[in-house]
């Protein structure tokens, strides 16, 4: 598989482009699939298609080897769209589907023992994590019918240029909303984008990994003040100044009531060649809230910093295990998280953040 011609759904998203971006750098042949060319316009090979719409998912995966499924998950259409790749991509003769689910699928705060093995529950307290198991579970299905090989890559927090995780902690401690949970202890499973587009790679090359899901991450144990700390340090703030709150003790009553709803909302459709109805809506909120990837859609600046899932994500108290992922695809993150975290502070700075300049080295008291 040395010679891999790859397509990107969702090239317009920061996992996506970057994926696309860093995949050519390696010497690869690249071809951009997104639902709209907005930024795309000076890529010759950029196809469009909707995620919903097998026939123009068909004709843009043509002459590719492997997909990656880098679109951000709608809950209402999680299955479909996952029925549509596969379906386009058994059309096209891909070989294999590497999708981006997450590692959400075994919650925000998993339990110590948790790994690949640990099964996935559909009910869950919030919609993004039901919709990624309800992917992971339709390509499954899919996989039963057709001859396309699938790879599952489940990262955690993943961070780099155009990352929310970055700007949305930035924007935050700009506008005075930034707040952590019991100071920060929490695990923060994070990735730097460039190792995850490094497990892309593996996944799509390595043999004998058809049906695997991986959890992928960076190497090193870090916590939530890690991560905020050098984003607050480039911006000038005291991460031990950012306003604290206590873990809730109990979970919210509307819980269950979320349970029901998550439930009853998606009946898995059989996917015809043309667009589904509600493709339309989907594609009006993505010009109103802008692109999206897999990584999820964009923050609401207006909103509160710290609720619902961030809430639970600073909870976290374990570091996902990557043993399988090391195993199996022999996966080693090849950029420490000091050099991704300052990879994207310098990102910051020709984004327009204030950067203020890293402090000049004092000279010892013996010179």
């Amino acid at each position: 598989m040395d010679r891999v011609a790859f397509g990107v759904l969702g090239a317009r998203g920061f996992i996506g482009g970057r994926t696309v971006a860093q995949l050519r750098a390696r010497g690869f042949s690249v071809r951009a699939v997104a639902r709209s060319l907005g930024g795309l316009e000076r890529d010759p090979d950029a196809k469009v298609a909707d995620a919903l719409d097998v026939g123009a998912l068909t004709a843009a995966f043509r002459g590719c080897d492997v997909i990656v499924h880098a679109v951000y998950t709608e809950p209402g259409t999680a299955g479909a769209e996952m029925a549509a790749t596969y379906l386009a991509s058994r059309a096209a003769g891909v070989r294999r589907i590497v999708h981006l689910s997450t590692a959400s699928v075994h919650g925000q705060a998993p339990p110590p023992s948790t790994d690949e093995r640990s099964p996935l529950r559909l009910w869950q307290e919030y919609a993004y994590n039901n919709a990624k198991v309800r992917a992971e579970r339709a390509l499954r299905r899919a996989r039963t019918r057709g001859s396309v090989e699938i790879v599952m890559l489940r990262p955690g927090i993943v961070f780099g240029p155009r990352s929310e995780w970055i700007t949305g902690f930035a924007d935050a401690l700009l506008g005075g909303r930034a707040a952590l949970v019991d100071r920060g202890r929490g695990i923060c499973n994070s990735i730097y984008v460039d190792n995850l587009v490094h497990a892309i790679e593996l996944a799509a090359r390595q043999p004998g990994v058809d049906g695997e899901a991986f959890l992928v991450g960076d190497a090193e144990r870090v916590t939530w003040a890690d991560f905020y700390g050098p984003i607050a340090s480039a911006l000038a703030f005291d991460l031990s100044s950012v306003p604290g709150v206590d873990p809730p003790r109990h979970a919210p009553r509307w819980r269950d009531r979320l349970r029901e709803i998550a439930r009853h909302s998606e009946r898995l459709q059989p996917v015809r060649r043309t667009v589904a109805p509600a493709a339309g809506a989907l594609r009006s909120l993505a010009r109103r809230r802008g692109a999206r990837s897999a990584d999820g859609p964009p923050a609401d600046a207006s909103r509160p910093f710290l609720q619902g899932t961030m809430v639970r994500l600073q909870q976290c108290s374990v570091k996902l295990p990557m043993g399988k992922a090391a195993s199996l695809l022999a996966y080693e993150p090849p950029v420490s998280f000091a050099e991704g975290m300052g990879r994207t502070i310098a990102w910051m700075k020709t984004a327009g953040y204030p950067v203020q300049p890293a402090p000049e080295p004092r000279p010892s008291a013996s010179t």
